[in-house]
């Protein structure tokens, strides 16, 4: 689990935007750049080159 301050400070390295935590898949998105960072071992791992690219459609870009 991220702890929340961190969470507050973190943003995409892409755009500058929020990043939502979703523990469930342990990642962070960017809903912005539709985009999926892993969370490994607990540490964010906020490279492009890691990111994933999520389709429109992907739950996790639902505003809510």
């Amino acid at each position: 689990m991220l702890d929340a301050r961190l969470l507050e400070i973190l943003a995409c390295p892409l755009c500058k935007g929020p990043l939502q935590y979703h523990r469930a898949r342990q990642v962070l998105v960017c809903r912005g750049d539709r985009l999926e960072f892993p969370i490994r071992d607990g540490v964010p791992v906020l490279l492009e080159g890691e990111a994933r690219v999520m389709p429109a459609d992907d739950p996790l870009l639902d505003r809510k």
